[in-house]
């Protein structure tokens, strides 16, 4: 039996395998015509990557032995594959539920999304003790309801015990925000950015996307965002080598790209085994681009992780200006949608409806970087944010260390909440760090620990 399955594996990721291969089987592909573009090939900047990363930038489902990334995507094996050492939510309920995989392995959504392609990027990954993933994506819309039993658990693990039948709240009223001052020096607060993703009901998420249906997104998403009038005024670049969008085919000049992503302002080609097993490289680097405005100080990503992301940020402390952007921005892309036929994935329970469990909910990420030496140097600064429903990351994102005392602070929730909610729980949780700097800059260590203690 499992001969059987692996030799249907490897007939299944045929261009995907050869890809991570020998160098032999990618240039027989491409002597053969194969190797042009996606999605019968892959596009001339992939095949300058490592082979390990082409084998997922084809058309096919990611299949490496050489990152140990075997799993299939279109069908799933009899067996439950051995999770006793991966870390991640996913293995933690298949290893509590066993009886879980034996349920679904046959199960599909109306759009085909099985079993295996929620899971396989579990699977691959293994993951570390001390850093643990969901270990699942969503395939399609259907994928969190076909699935719910397996679902619901790692989404309440993931969210701080999140009821199955717990009603999320939405509120983007920007007079709803908080009108409190961070930061009235403007010494300490850098910048501000609020970030979110959404989905376009009726399209398959980024792990079982097809190519015709990727170029669709793209078509009616920039449509929504071409569409922005005054401060959100801007226009659409695709990635560098995309042959999707014809008033630009090639899309960008390396030169730009490389401009947009050493500002931290655009993303780059999935370079780890996590996103290449959830399928997030197919076809690259077609349908895919980013939006920004004539200031540059709102972003928008199509075909990521996410169908959208979407991005306002600007120096200083005015998080409510930044606020203002996105939700005006959400709105007017979320009218040209519903013209066209389509709308935001979004239902009462989970939210907006996006790939990674994690990110349900709102989506919404409200965070500002800060120049804080002083409080950040406690050995407890984390547990602190995260008493103020805070996450603190490092200048250069989660998990990275921190340079001269910078910190991104942001809100830690995603689902239960609403955004004005998350926004204002971020304001007043930077409003007390900020002031605690100030207070060690005045040698006033009791007043600032007498404070932490009564969190």
């Amino acid at each position: 039996m499992a001969a059987k399955q692996a030799a249907r594996a490897l007939a299944a990721c045929g261009v995907g395998f050869a890809a991570c291969g020998t160098a032999k089987a990618m240039n027989n592909q491409v002597s053969a015509g194969l190797g042009d573009y996606p999605p019968k090939g892959l596009s001339k900047g992939v095949r300058e990557l490592p082979k390990w990363i082409q084998a997922g930038c084809g058309d096919k489902e990611y299949f490496c032995p050489e990152k140990g990334a075997v799993f299939p995507a279109d069908f799933t094996p009899d067996e439950m594959p051995d999770l006793s050492k991966h870390s991640n939510f996913m293995a933690e309920v298949l290893r509590e539920q066993p009886e879980l995989y034996a349920k679904y392995k046959d199960t599909y959504t109306k759009n085909g999304v099985g079993l295996a392609k929620c899971i396989k990027t579990g699977v691959d990954n293994p993951g570390h003790p001390m850093i643990k993933t969901c270990g699942i994506v969503a395939g399609d819309e259907e994928s969190y309801t076909v699935f719910a039993d397996l679902f619901e658990p790692i989404v309440s693990a993931r969210h701080g015990g999140y009821a199955r039948d717990a009603v999320h709240p939405t509120d983007m009223e920007l007079s709803h925000v908080l009108d409190t001052k961070i930061d009235p020096s403007g010494k300490y607060v850098l910048t501000s950015r609020v970030r979110t993703g959404r989905s376009v009901r009726g399209i398959r998420l980024p792990p079982s996307i097809g190519f015709d249906e990727r170029r669709e997104l793209e078509r009616v998403c920039v449509k929504g965002l071409l569409n922005l009038k005054g401060v959100l005024k801007g226009d659409y670049y695709p990635l560098h080598g995309s042959m999707s969008y014809k008033p630009k085919i090639g899309g960008m000049s390396n030169e730009e790209e490389e401009f947009l992503r050493s500002a931290g302002n655009l993303f780059q080609e999935p370079d780890s085994t996590l996103l290449l097993a959830s399928g997030m490289g197919r076809h690259w680097p077609d349908a895919r681009g980013i939006y920004h405005n004539t200031a540059k100080n709102f972003f928008v990503w199509v075909g990521e992780e996410d169908h959208l992301r979407i991005v306002s940020m600007q120096k200083g402390d005015d998080i409510k200006d930044v606020f203002s952007r996105f939700a005006i921005a959400c709105n007017e892309v979320q009218k040209v949608l519903t013209s066209e036929g389509y709308d935001f994935m979004h239902n009462g329970h989970l939210g907006f409806i996006l790939t990674c469990p994690s990110n349900l909910g709102t989506g919404l990420r409200a965070g500002q970087m800060l120049q804080i030496p002083l409080i950040s140097a406690r050995k407890d600064f984390k547990n602190i944010c995260k008493k103020m429903g805070l996450q603190a990351r490092g200048a250069a994102g989660v998990d990275s260390a921190s340079v001269g005392g910078k910190w991104d602070i942001s809100n830690a929730d995603r689902l239960g909440k609403s955004e004005v909610e998350l926004v204002n729980i971020m304001i007043k949780g930077n409003a007390k760090i900020v002031a605690w700097e100030k207070l060690l800059e005045q040698g006033k260590t009791a007043e600032v620990e007498a404070q932490i203690k009564a969190l």
